[in-house]
């Protein structure tokens, strides 16, 4: 990197400090960008190359209003998103504007106007990928009649790419390493067909006051409303086109003090019934693909977690991988190295979840 690339960096990584409140490191993230890249609002979204594009299993936003956001989530999965993220990761330029420089088709028009209804003019988004996959999204908004984004614009809001999955990596390892709050039985909440919660059981609740406590926490209402009707969505969509995005999300420690894994099934066959989205603690198989993406670990060291965690010695994993001892404690200093893990039992500890 470049002597300024480097500062962004670093200044990045400060701005998702894990002691700052979500508003904070919004408010934080906005200045960072902009001065590269102008603009009156954003949002970064943390995703997962082992989960795929969906819902973001973090994410900080800064001026964006709660209804403008909960427009473009009905709108995306009820009309169609003239730039929706799966043709956004097949491009080779990750970058696209909505509500101008879209083209002039139907959808175009209808995300103008939910813009324009909100006071804003367009929306530029960065996908943010490398070549195991798509970390993140990067969305910066101009209000109406202001400037439209440009060529120049895309080009410097691509080089700040490197530098947001650093920070989005360094937020997400610079958690807790094993769980600071206890793993609650699975809650329920359901959806209805209108996009409202129907209905949330007592674990459910218990869950929610845990991962968002009211007092300090810096997270408004209304992001996990929108979470919760936006995962319902995509269960709706998943039940119409298995091929779509699987409606799961596995939010990092440094949101909840814990791995959650958060998940949706419709309750009829069609999905135009409710939809149930369940809580509960990550752990083994369902966290560790997960774990093994942001902490940066090889397949090759995953294979030798996967039989640490099921209680084989070192010797007993070298025997069953056909490799020597002294490459499976390469692969476990490794691993060690990249979690700062102490010993043994708390790596499998941080895996249990």
């Amino acid at each position: 990197m470049v002597d300024g690339e480097g500062r962004i960096a670093h200044e990045l990584g400060a701005a998702l400090g894990p002691a700052a409140g979500p508003a904070d490191v919004g408010a934080a993230i906005s200045q960072i960008v902009g001065r590269r890249v102008a603009h009156d609002a954003l949002r970064l979204v943390g995703l997962n190359p082992a989960i795929g594009i969906g819902l973001g299993a973090f994410s900080f936003w800064h001026e964006y209003q709660p209804a403008l956001i909960s427009a473009l989530v009905l709108n995306r999965y009820l009309h169609g998103d003239p730039c929706p993220l799966p043709v956004l990761a097949r491009q080779s330029v990750p970058v696209c504007v909505v509500g101008a420089g879209c083209g002039d088709g139907r959808r175009n028009t209808l995300i103008r106007r939910i813009l324009a209804s909100h006071g804003a003019g367009s929306e530029l988004r960065l996908l943010i990928r490398d070549r195991h996959g798509v970390w993140g999204l990067l969305g910066l908004l101009r209000a109406e009649g202001g400037r439209p984004f440009d060529d120049r614009d895309f080009r410097r809001v691509q080089q700040l790419a490197p530098a947001l999955q650093a920070a989005m990596r360094g937020y997400v390892t610079a958690g807790p390493l094993t769980p600071t709050v206890p793993a609650l039985p699975t809650g329920v909440i359901t959806i209805s067909p209108d996009h409202t919660v129907r209905s949330i059981s007592p674990q459910a609740r218990a869950w929610v006051r845990q991962m968002w406590p009211a007092a300090g926490s810096g997270v408004p209402d209304w992001i996990a409303n929108a979470f919760w009707v936006g995962l319902s969505l995509h269960v709706r969509a998943h039940t119409r086109d298995p091929g779509a995005w699987t409606p799961l999300v596995c939010a990092p420690a440094a949101n909840f003090g814990r791995w959650v894994l958060i998940h949706g099934q419709p309750l009829d066959e069609n999905g135009d019934s409710d939809v149930a989205i369940l809580i509960q603690a990550a752990g083994g198989e369902l966290l560790l693909p997960s774990f093994c993406d942001w902490y940066g670990i090889t397949a090759g060291e995953r294979r030798v977690i996967e039989y640490l965690y099921s209680g084989a010695s070192a010797k007993q994993i070298a025997r069953a991988l056909d490799l020597s001892a002294y490459t499976i404690n390469d692969h476990l200093k490794s691993v060690y190295r990249k979690t700062q893990a102490q010993s043994r039992d708390e790596l499998i500890a941080a895996i249990a979840g």
